[in-house]
């Protein structure tokens, strides 16, 4: 078990106290024990930090201040990691923590695997059953590809890439290093391409072959259920340290920046760009042939119908909820705004002649 002090130095905190108590992981103020750490990130739970049984609480300086103008039973046993950022401190020792716990994936091809010869799979990954990989593949070190997913022809996953169960990754694809995709994923399947041909006789959508790529760069996570289509003729592009959650859709030639945060239901139509450290909410929409600024926030439920060209704004375009039946009255105030402003520039324009 690593002790306050280890801790300390390997995740660059000023230590305050006990150095030598020694922790088996972390867990909620409420609920921690002398044996754990947990976080306080958020003033308005300074209280409960205060009366909280954990043997140690990462902090920032102010927080650490009030805790001690304000001492609970278990403050004087207690160490402190006191840090800039107590949230990413906490997100980077949990990582520890977890390793400690989480399986670990022994090298080599379960027996059911159905592996291409011309694959190129080194001895230190891991193939679980039923995993099918495709003439061409090329797979880094120490990859681990578990059960019933499927790595199409000619694909690439560079090193130390952990795909989940039931993922397909389509022909072509690219993934870079330390790259997490979760269980029903699918990477590069074709982009929602037709050309109309109607005539008052009749006619088809004409599919549009989508001959682009997938291209994923470095320690970038896919959630469950995620979709990213190929592109058309370019390739669809997601940056590095980019984190995309569960049931997102990604359309065709989508280019999604570095360092980007995209929650749950979230859909990009085709061609956009979305620049680098943006964070997208959940079941955001975006419009088709889009340019979105660096830094540019967008809250949950917002539809971008326009391109954004000043970085580091936050845009928003929900309406709170409230009853059924007020709503009901602002939709019909609003369904007769039209009216209500042509009736407003007729008097205005009374007005102005009369005087």
């Amino acid at each position: 078990m690593p002790t306050a002090i280890e801790l300390a130095d390997q995740f660059q905190a000023s230590l305050v106290g006990e150095a030598s108590s020694e922790f088996i992981g972390l867990a909620p103020l409420e609920l921690a024990q002398k044996n754990q750490i947990s976080f306080l990130s958020n003033p308005l739970y300074r209280q409960q930090a205060s009366n909280s049984r954990a043997g140690a609480l990462i902090v920032n300086k102010a927080d650490l201040d009030f805790l001690n103008a304000n001492p609970g039973e278990n403050t004087a046993q207690r160490a402190y990691f006191v840090s800039k950022n107590p949230y990413a401190t906490f997100a980077r020792m949990a990582q520890l923590f977890a390793k400690q716990s989480s399986p670990t994936y022994v090298p080599g091809a379960h027996p059911s695997a159905a592996i291409d010869p011309t694959a190129h799979i080194p001895s230190s990954c891991h193939i679980g059953p039923f995993v099918q990989i495709e003439a061409g593949v090329k797979l880094g070190e120490r990859v681990s590809i578990l059960g019933n997913t499927t790595v199409a022809r000619n694909s690439v996953i560079n090193s130390d890439t952990l795909i989940y169960p039931s993922v397909s990754i389509y022909h072509g694809t690219q993934i870079g290093e330390r790259c997490i995709i979760h269980s029903g994923a699918v990477i590069g399947a074709d982009g929602f391409g037709f050309a109309p041909d109607f005539s008052a006789a009749g006619g088809e959508w004409v599919k549009i072959p989508q001959t682009g790529k997938v291209v994923i760069g470095d320690d970038v996570e896919i959630g469950a259920s995620t979709t990213i289509d190929r592109g058309a003729m370019s390739d669809t592009v997601i940056g590095s340290g980019t984190k995309i959650d569960n049931q997102v859709q990604i359309a065709h030639n989508v280019v999604v920046g570095s360092c980007c945060v995209i929650a749950g239901c979230a859909a990009i139509s085709g061609s956009t760009k979305i620049g680098n450290f943006c964070i997208i909410g959940g079941a955001a929409n975006f419009a088709g042939h889009l340019t979105i600024a660096d830094r540019t926030t967008v809250s949950g439920n917002t539809s971008i119908i326009r391109s954004i060209t000043e970085p580091g704004q936050h845009f928003t375009g929900v309406y709170p909820s409230m009853l059924h039946s007020a709503w009901e009255k602002n939709a019909a105030i609003l369904r007769g705004l039209d009216k209500i402003r042509q009736r407003l520039r007729l008097l205005d324009k009374n007005k102005n002649s009369e005087s």
